[in-house]
C-alpha cells in the first residue's frame, strides 16, 4: 500500500551537525557526496523540465494544474459537501471544461499531447458522474439531516460576511431545531422507519460535517459583530447539539447492523462495476476477473505445494506455512530487518542491470513503526518514502502480540520490502514528483499498486526466493493479491459476505484470523474504491504482459522499459501501452487491450 509523506524542516534542523565531530577528511569526503547528490537531483529536475515543456505543445499541462486549482477555489467557496450551491457551481464549471476539451483536435496534437487529451477527458468525465452520484446519495440522506436548508443558506452567506435578516434567521434556526429533535424521536421510536445501515453511517458522517459547519459559522462572527453575539449564539449551540445527539444515534444504527464482525460494506452492484472498469479502461468483466484471479490462485497453490513438499510437508502446505511462520524477529529488532532486506532488494536490481535507481531515491526513505489502532486495519507494513512497520506495540495482549509477529516474519516481510520501497513505492512516488507531476490528478491504484505487484511477479521469475520458506513468503503474498480479486469482486456482486471473505483468507491463503478480519475491514470500510482491492494482481499482470511485448520482444530493453513506465506517473496501463507503443485510441474508443488470455 503506497503512503506518500510530505518533506518538512528548517534549514536548522536539516543540517548534518554531527558533522562538525568528525575528522576533518571525514567530513570533506561527506560533504563531496552531499555536492554530488545535490547536483544530481538538479540534474534529473532539468532534463525533466526540458522534456515535458517539449511535449507540452498544447498547453494542457497547464490546463489540468488550472483544473484542480478551479475546482479547489469552487469547492472552498461552496464549502458544504453535496449541498445544492456546490453541485451547481460545479456542474456549470465542469461543463464548460468538457465543451473546451471535445472541441480539440487530437490529429494535430504529439503523441503525449493526445494521452494527456484522453486522461483528462476520462477523468472530467468520471468527474461528472461522481457529482450525479453524490447529488443522488445527498437526496436519500437529507430526510436525516433537516437543519441542512438552513446551514446551507447560513454559510453560503457567512462566505461573505453578509448581513443576517435577524427575524428570518432566528425563526430558521428555530425552525430546524424543531424539525432535528422530532427526527431524533424518530430515530429513537423502535416502530418507526429508519435507515439501513450503510445509509445511516453516511448520513450520520454528513450530519457532522453540517454540524461543524454550523459552529464555524458561528465563531466567525461572534467575536466582532454585537448584534450577531446577542441573538445567535444560543440558538447555534442548541441546533449543534441536537445535531450532535442524531449523528450518535445513526452511527450506532450502523454498528449494529454491521454484526459482530463490525465491518460495514456496500456492494455496489454489477453495472457500478462495469462502470468503474470502463472508467480504468479495463476490457473485461467482473466475472472474467475473477475466474483470472482463481486461475492466478491455482498457480500458486501448485507452487505452494512444491515448496512444503521440499520442507518435508508433502500435502500439508499449512504446516509448512506455519514454520515459516515461526522465523520472526525479536521485539525491537523489524527495522534492522528491514534495513537488511531492503538493501538486498537494491542490490540484487543493481546487478543485474533490471532498473536506474537514483542515488536520492536510495538515500531518502526512512522508517517508522506502525500504531497498534492503524495496525486494527493494516495488519502489515505500508510504504513509499515512509515505510510504516506492523509489529508489536506495548499495548497489546500476548495473543495479539504473537498473531503480529507470526503475520510479519522474516519471509513474509522479504517478499513485501521491495514491493513497498526498491523498487516498488518509494522509488514509484519520487520519479512521479518528478516526471508529468501534473498526471497526479489521474491516479489509478492500477498503476500504483500494480507496479509494485508487477515487481514482485518479475522477482519470481528472477530467483530472488534463497529457499522453499521464501517461496513460500512470496506466495503467501502472491496468494492474497489474487485472493483479493475474488472476494472483492465477488463482494459488490453481491456473491460473497465479509465472514466469507475471512474464512476463504484463512483457509485458501493461510492468514491469520485476526489478520484476515483487518484485511476484509480494510478492503470495505478502509475508504478505498471497489476496484482497488482487485488492482494489485491485474495491475501487475498489464505490466508482465506489457513487459512480454516490449521486452522479451526485444524492442526495448529492461532498464529502459522500466523507465519509461515509471516516467508516465500513475495513469491507466493500457494508456502507457498506447503511449509506449505509439498506438493511441481516439477519445470515444472503450477499453479494448485483452493482457490476459482466458481461452
Amino acid at each position: 500500500m503506497f503512503h506518500a509523506a510530505a518533506q518538512s524542516g528548517s534549514a536548522t534542523s536539516s543540517f548534518p551537525w554531527t558533522l562538525l565531530y568528525r575528522p576533518m577528511r571525514q567530513r570533506s569526503l561527506r560533504y563531496g557526496l552531499l555536492l554530488s547528490t545535490m547536483l544530481l537531483g538538479l540534474s534529473i529536475h532539468a532534463r525533466s523540465a526540458h522534456a515535458q515543456q517539449a511535449f507540452d505543445k498544447e498547453g494542457l499541462r497547464d490546463r489540468i494544474l488550472i483544473f484542480g486549482q478551479d475546482r479547489g477555489l469552487i469547492e472552498r467557496r461552496h464549502p458544504l459537501r453535496g449541498s445544492p450551491e456546490q453541485r451547481k457551481a460545479l456542474e456549470v464549471w465542469m461543463k464548460q471544461v468538457l465543451e473546451s476539451l471535445n472541441d480539440m483536435d487530437p490529429a494535430s496534437m504529439t503523441k503525449e499531447g493526445r494521452i494527456d487529451h484522453l486522461l483528462f477527458l476520462d477523468h472530467c468525465r468520471a468527474a461528472r458522474e461522481d457529482l450525479r452520484r453524490e447529488a443522488a446519495l445527498t437526496e436519500r440522506i437529507r430526510d436525516w439531516i433537516p437543519a441542512s436548508d438552513v446551514i446551507e443558506q447560513l454559510v453560503e452567506l457567512g462566505q461573505r460576511l453578509e448581513d443576517l435578516p435577524t427575524e428570518s434567521t432566528l425563526d430558521g434556526l428555530a425552525g430546524a431545531l424543531k424539525l432535528t429533535e422530532e427526527t431524533l424521536r424518530t430515530l429513537k421510536d423502535p416502530k418507526a422507519e429508519k435507515p439501513d445501515g450503510i445509509l445511516a453511517r453516511q448520513a450520520g458522517r454528513r450530519c457532522e460535517e453540517y454540524r461543524r459547519a454550523l459552529l464555524g459559522w458561528a465563531r466567525g462572527r461572534a467575536e466582532f459583530d454585537p448584534e450577531f453575539t446577542w441573538w445567535y449564539p444560543k440558538p447555534a449551540q442548541d441546533l449543534a447539539a441536537a445535531m450532535k445527539k442524531v449523528s450518535g444515534r445513526l452511527e450506532a444504527i450502523a454498528v449494529k447492523s454491521s454484526g459482530k464482525l463490525g465491518i460495514l460494506g456496500q456492494p455496489i452492484g454489477r453495472t457500478a462495476l462495469i462502470a468503474a472498469l470502463r472508467r480504468e479502461r479495463i476490457a473485461y468483466t467482473p466475472e472474467e476477473l475473477i475466474e483470472i484471479g482463481r486461475r492466478e490462485l491455482e498457480w500458486c497453490r501448485s507452487q505452494r505445494d512444491k515448496a512444503a513438499k521440499e520442507l518435508g510437508f508433502e500435502g500439508d502446505w499449512k504446516k509448512a506455512m506455519d514454520v515459516v511462520k515461526q522465523d520472526f524477529v525479536a521485539p525491537g529488532r523489524q527495522p534492522a530487518l528491514i534495513r537488511e532486506l531492503a538493501q538486498e532488494a537494491i542490490t540484487f536490481l543493481e546487478d543485474r542491470n533490471l532498473i536506474r535507481i537514483p542515488v536520492l531515491a536510495k538515500e531518502g526513505w526512512r522508517i517508522r513503526m506502525m500504531p497498534a489502532a492503524r495496525q486494527r486495519y493494516t495488519p502489515y507494513f505500508t510504504g513509499g518514502e515512509v515505510i510504516s512497520v506492523a509489529y508489536p506495540t506495548a499495548d497489546m495482549d500476548t495473543a495479539q502480540k504473537s498473531m503480529t509477529m507470526r503475520g510479519n516474519n522474516r519471509h513474509f516481510s522479504r517478499a513485501t520490502v521491495h514491493h513497498e520501497l526498491i523498487p516498488g513505492h518509494h522509488l514509484q512516488g519520487f520519479m512521479s514528483r518528478r516526471y508529468h507531476p501534473y498526471r497526479g490528478a489521474f491516479g489509478t491504484p492500477f498503476l500504483l499498486e500494480g507496479w509494485a505487484l508487477y515487481w514482485e511477479l518479475r522477482l519470481w521469475d528472477l530467483d530472488f526466493a534463497k529457499d522453499p520458506k521464501d517461496r513460500l513468503g512470496m506466495l503467501f503474498w502472491r496468494s492474497h493479491r489474487c485472493a483479493r480479486i475474488i472476494f472483492s469482486l465477488s463482494f459488490h456482486l453481491g456473491k460473497m459476505s465479509p465472514q466469507e471473505a475471512i474464512d476463504f483468507l484463512v483457509e485458501q491463503v493461510g492468514h491469520e484470523r485476526k489478520n484476515a478480519t483487518a484485511e476484509v475491514r480494510r478492503s470495505f470500510e478502509g475508504g478505498y474504491p471497489p476496484l482497488y482491492q482487485a488492482a494489485y494482481m491485474l495491475g501487475g499482470l498489464q505490466l508482465r504482459a506489457l513487459h512480454g511485448e516490449l521486452v522479451s520482444s526485444g524492442k526495448m530493453s529492461e532498464m529502459d522499459f522500466h523507465e519509461a513506465v515509471l516516467k508516465q506517473n500513475s495513469i491507466p496501463i493500457s494508456l502507457i501501452r498506447a503511449r509506449l507503443t505509439g498506438d493511441i485510441p481516439t477519445p470515444d474508443a472503450g477499453p479494448a487491450w485483452r493482457f490476459y488470455d482466458l481461452k
